[in-house]
């Protein structure tokens, strides 16, 4: 098979073909990666679902930007899954995800999501760059505290 008709199997009827579908995206890895942050668009919640959901097991840093797109998405379960793929990623998902809260802070979906990533990933080597956003997204006024602290969690992850 190939990965676009794997791809356009996400999108079935039968939930068993959608599994074997992903579980055959995942086998192939990072050649999967862009065809599946295209089907993280999909106005399709289980395609959306499935993606993200493959994106976290293949764990590949390139859809980081995309994980952390899709921790906006209208369903609660496929941010969940944009959130543990960003977890799984790690290190390499932080980047696209403090950019994203600089910019995007007024989002509650965004900072509920980088709220917990950045918890799982506070407990590791990132602790003290991460610490200071988990504080601010904690805070009172999260939307006014969280790109100042964003922008000094880039900037000591730049210089590290």
């Amino acid at each position: 098979m190939t990965i676009d008709s794997l791809i356009a199997q996400l999108a079935s009827n039968d939930g068993l073909i959608r599994v074997q579908a992903r579980r055959s995206l995942v086998a192939i890895g990072e050649q999967a990666v862009a065809p599946l942050v295209e089907a993280l668009a999909n106005r399709k919640n289980w395609v959306r679902w499935e993606a993200a959901k493959a994106l976290g097991q293949i764990g590949d840093p390139a859809a980081a930007q995309a994980l952390t797109k899709a921790l906006e998405d209208r369903m609660f379960d496929v941010r969940w899954l944009a959130a543990e793929g960003l977890i799984a990623i790690g290190r390499d998902a932080l980047v696209p995800l403090l950019r994203a809260l600089r910019e995007h802070s007024d989002s509650l979906w965004l900072r509920e999501g980088a709220h917990h990533v950045l918890h799982d990933l506070a407990a590791g080597e990132l602790a003290e760059v991460v610490r200071p956003v988990l504080a601010a997204l904690e805070n009172v006024e999260p939307s006014i505290e969280v790109p100042f602290a964003a922008e000094t969690a880039l900037a000591a992850l730049a210089s590290s």
